[in-house]
């Protein structure tokens, strides 16, 4: 089977989920590509349209931004062209193991299923934030190990068309509608971005957004326009930690995650009692399911 997963990644996890799921499914005997989607604007590049028209199977992965699919994936699912009944899966990534992720979904099923495409399948994995706080070096370990544990569970599910779909959201669709006012005030938070005198006008925040939306002008002087999807690359790839992100200055995550294994002094981390016991349940719930596997399998 030929499948096409087209993808998003604002700091890299959501790529990183993509190229295991990827793996997962090769290693079932489909044959996999995958698809950036940084710089696509209104209309699809002919590489990834071509792509799509002829899989079997279409993936959209995306990280979760405010209960929401970014603006950008829903834009791209506008100008897919006509699925005519092909199947499709989700995968995202969250944050926080909150079941309201489940609802970021809802506006690009409706898009999608416009264009001819029929979601089965969904999968969600927990990976480190970008935004609002960091995740500790053993979080961030775990979190990975967990979702590198569940992608081949999930990969033979949709290998074998095992339909996998969550459990509708209590106000989950008023939720995501009205959260999804992140998209433009996202829009508008990124023309207050700005760089501090650490700079060294390396230009790797240029080169490497997805929407073009920085430039470097004549006289060395970093600008920021109005198409920012919040997806945070710049500040947490920026060498210097130079980028001030506006509005949410101080919620900043700056520096790539290493994804190293637990250290065995590192303090543990804290959070609120309703996302200590929302972790908790996800790993418990990862491991259950692993178990079950495993005893399934002798």
């Amino acid at each position: 089977m030929r499948i096409a997963i087209c993808y998003f990644s604002g700091t890299g996890n959501t790529r990183r989920v993509t190229g295991e799921f990827a793996k997962a499914l090769e290693a079932l005997g489909h044959t996999v590509s995958e698809l950036s989607l940084d710089g696509v604007g209104d209309d699809l590049p002919d590489g990834i349209g071509k792509e799509v028209k002829s899989c079997d199977l279409l993936g959209v992965a995306y990280p979760i931004h405010a209960f929401n699919a970014p603006a950008n994936i829903l834009r791209f699912a506008r100008c897919l062209p006509a699925g005519e009944g092909r199947p499709a899966f989700i995968l995202k990534t969250s944050g926080e193991p909150l079941r309201l992720n489940d609802a970021s979904s809802l506006k690009l099923i409706k898009l999608l299923r416009r264009r001819g495409y029929e979601v089965r399948s969904e999968y969600r994995y927990c990976m480190p934030y970008n935004i609002l706080f960091r995740h500790s070096d053993g979080m961030t370990w775990r979190m990975l190990k967990t979702a590198e544990s569940l992608i081949p569970l999930d990969a033979a599910e949709l290998s074998q068309g095992v339909p996998r779909l969550p459990r509708p959201v209590p106000f989950g669709s008023l939720a995501a509608f009205l959260l999804r006012c992140e998209h433009w005030g996202g829009r508008l938070n990124g023309r207050l971005y700005s760089v501090t005198g650490e700079c060294v006008h390396c230009g790797k925040c240029v080169r490497e957004c997805p929407t073009g939306n920085i430039r470097m002008e004549k006289d060395g002087k970093i600008k920021f326009g109005g198409k920012c999807l919040v997806c945070m690359r710049c500040a947490q790839s920026c060498p210097k930690d130079a980028v001030k992100i506006g509005l949410f200055v101080n919620w900043k995550v700056n520096g790539a995650y290493s994804f190293q294994r637990l250290p065995s002094k590192e303090p543990e981390q804290r959070y609120n009692k309703l996302l200590t016991q929302a972790y908790e349940r996800y790993f418990r719930e990862a491991e259950r399911r692993i178990d079950q596997t495993k005893e399934s399998i002798t």
